[in-house]
């Protein structure tokens, strides 16, 4: 069985963007990046991969999910296929088609379709966003790995959405953590049961 993994940024208060979508106030450069990329390689855009020159077999996933607003981030920034190289996936019920070749769009029950890629063969799949999809898929998250940034936003896109009320905890339990010295940490999480 696969792992779905939400593996996001976010702030000490728990968002993952502004309002309108910015990530904009994450600090870019310092030690955090070329580790964790390192390990995560396929989770840099593309082309961001070339032009870094990454060209890596992917390591831990295979599959990307996307919400609307994550997906119509990287069509702002001119790409309807950020990750090329691995299965895409956009949840919507808004777009009436798919929104490029390379991407399967997910109209209905996600949960659903989520259990179904978990089934099938292949690496994990890796939920980048956003905090609403998070929250409908949660009952299917294994592990979170979370960014935490040493910023303070106030308000923005949380991590699970705007009203993540739950019939019950999720729990999960730290399985290892490290410190950067630009001061993000990056904690990975394991569901626990």
């Amino acid at each position: 069985m696969r792992n779905l993994t939400y593996y996001v940024a976010s702030t000490i208060d728990g968002f993952i963007a502004t309002e309108e979508g910015s990530v904009d106030f994450f600090p870019v450069g310092g030690d955090h990046g070329p580790a964790i990329t390192a390990q995560y390689p396929e989770t840099l855009p593309t082309k961001v991969r070339e032009s870094m020159g990454i060209d890596r077999a992917n390591r831990y996933f295979d599959t990307v999910l996307m919400g609307r607003k994550t997906h119509d981030f990287g069509v702002r920034t001119g790409t309807s296929s950020p990750y090329s190289h691995l299965h895409q996936y956009v949840v919507s019920t808004t777009l009436p088609e798919n929104p490029d070749p390379a991407v399967e769009l997910i109209a209905e029950d996600p949960l659903a379709k989520v259990r179904e890629l978990k089934r099938a063969e292949g690496l994990g799949i890796w939920l980048c966003g956003g905090g609403e999809l998070a929250k409908v898929l949660l009952p299917e998250i294994d592990q979170i790995f979370l960014k935490i940034y040493p910023v303070v936003l106030g308000s923005g896109r949380p991590l699970f959405g705007r009203d993540p009320h739950l019939p019950s905890p999720a729990e999960y339990r730290v399985i290892t953590s490290s410190v950067f010295d630009d001061g993000v940490a990056f904690v990975k999480y394991s569901r626990i049961g």
